[in-house]
Parts: C-alpha cells; structure tokens; sequence
C-alpha cells in the first residue's frame, strides 16, 4: 500500500471513529428494522422515522426512503443491502458539496473570514487551517477578529505560536473592522498566501453583530476589493439540527462561501451534515472528527456515507 493510500485509509479508519456513534445509533436500527423481514410500507415508515432521528432531516430521510421503495419494495431485504443502498444514495447528495477551500495563487492574500456562534470551534479551525497550509509551505498570517472575548484572542495567539504564524491582535473591546484593516494591510505588504480573520459570534445580539460582520467585510473590501475570497461558516455538529438554523441565521448576515463541520465525534448527529447539503447545497469543506490537527480533513462524500452508516471503505 502506498504512502497516501496509507494515509487514505487512516484517515477513513478515524473518520469511521469518530462517526461511530452516529453510525452505531442508524446500523443498529436498520438491523432491528430488517432483519427477516420484506421492505413494507410499515418498514419504510420505521426507516424513514430512523433517519429523522439520527439528524438527516425530514426531506432527505423521505428522498432516501423513497429511492429505496423504487427498487426494493416488498422483496426481502437484509441490513447490509439496505445500508450500502443508502450510503450510495448519501453519496450522490454529498457529491457536490464535497469541495476542499480552494485558494486563489493570483489573490495575495487570499482572505478567509471565519464566522459562526461562540463555542462552534472557530478559532480551534482557524488554527488546523493555519496548520494545514503552513504544512503545504504557504505564508499564512491570523488576525484575531473576536475582540470582545478575551479567552478567544490569547487560543489564536497559542495557535499562531504553534504553527509558526504572525497574529494581529488588539486588546479585547478594540473595534474589529479596524482589526481586520490592518491585518488585509499587514498581509498583502508581507505578501503573504493566506490571512485567516476570526470573528465574533455573539448571536443572541444578532443586530449588532450583524452590522460588525458587514462592517468587516466593507472595511476589508477598502484595502482589497476582492475580498473576502471565503466566508467560511463553522458549525458544531452536537448541535444537530440547529446546525441549519445557524446557516440560514448567517446567509442573512454574510454572503456564507462554504461550511467547515467540527465535533462529529461528540454525538450521534453526524447525520446533520446530510441534510445541510440537501437544504442549502452550500461546499463543505472540511469536517472535524476530534482534536488533532489530523482529525480535520477535507471530507469525500463516498468515505463520509459509508462510514456513516458504518460499512468499511469501499475498494
């Protein structure tokens, strides 16, 4: 086995961990479901009910139901047909969705705003990104853009320490916008690949965070009219199906380029992830499945529903 197939396997093993309880909750409950027993209306509806439960959703537990009823209905099943069934259907959904954050070499820096509610793991991503890409050789600088807590401007600060990346940081309560200014600043003067902007997520004040994040986004554009190149929202996966309230909370605020879902180790609701690729469509470019800067990678829709659903990687 190659060093990347190695690698490719490793990751799909700590994948399949970390949905272990996410898949333990569906492969227990298909097994219940269809052990001996014909695809009915009865079955279908049992199903259906399971996959609501382990967070998919109500329009994808029904998609996926019915696709099953199209070529299966009452012919004996077994669990594991059903389960390969649905993971090839997951599949297809997460397909499109599957794509890694995409840096543009011509755009020096490209600019990355971090946003969504305190506790999702923001600043704990923004740190696995700098990581990520100080290990591909890219400059990489951070600004600590969460100015109102101070907790989260000294966790970037031992981020940029350990990954070996230069932090723009003021004393907690300075005005944001004028954070993010000089970081786009500082950044392009450095000519530096990346700069990754943390951001506030104080959502129960959704007024005025609403008018900081426009303000930062407005502030930036001034010294680079292109940017933010991302708006990268993260979304904490225990959450379950919050986590889609979040998203339509954030396209109100910010124009949302893509999603980065951490903590699916932490519950039995990785299932989430498939239905915010059925309700918005929105890319997901990275999911989280523990603390390691290892355990965060770039998501392929095939490995996630197979392991999911708890069936092996596929050859």
């Amino acid at each position: 086995m190659s060093e990347t197939a190695t690698q490719k396997a490793g990751w799909f093993q700590r994948l399949r961990a970390g949905l272990s309880r996410s898949s333990g909750k569906l492969g227990d409950g298909i097994a219940g479901i269809f052990t001996k027993r014909k695809l009915d209306d009865q079955a279908l509806e049992e199903l259906e009910e399971l996959l609501i439960t382990a967070d998919l959703g109500v329009a994808t537990a029904a998609r996926l139901t019915a696709n099953l009823a199209k070529t299966r209905f009452n012919k004996d099943v077994d669990p594991a047909e059903v389960r390969a069934a649905l993971a090839a259907d997951i599949a297809q959904i997460l397909e499109p969705v599957a794509q890694p954050l995409a840096l543009d070499p011509a755009a020096k820096p490209t600019v990355v705003l971090v946003v969504g509610v305190n506790g999702s793991g923001k600043t704990t991503t923004i740190g696995k990104l700098a990581t990520h890409y100080r290990g591909q050789g890219l400059s990489v600088r951070l600004a600590a853009g969460d100015t109102f807590r101070a907790a989260a401007i000294e966790q970037l600060k031992i981020w940029g320490e350990r990954s070996g990346c230069p932090v723009v940081a003021k004393d907690p309560g300075a005005d944001a916008a004028g954070l993010a200014f000089e970081a786009v600043e500082q950044a392009k003067a450095a000519g530096d690949d990346v700069l990754l902007i943390d951001t506030a997520g104080r959502l129960h004040n959704r007024a005025e965070l609403m008018a900081e994040l426009q303000k930062v986004a407005r502030v930036i554009k001034k010294v680079e009219p292109a940017a933010p190149h991302h708006v990268v929202l993260v979304l904490d996966a225990t959450t379950g199906q919050n986590a889609l309230t979040q998203v339509g909370t954030f396209k109100d605020l910010v124009d949302i380029s893509g999603l980065v879902v951490t903590k699916l180790d932490g519950s039995a609701r990785g299932g989430v992830l498939v239905a915010l690729a059925e309700k918005y469509g929105l890319p997901v470019h990275v999911v989280g499945v523990g603390e390691g800067a290892e355990d965060f990678r770039p998501f392929t829709a095939q490995d996630f529903a197979r392991a999911l659903v708890g069936l092996e990687q596929s050859g």
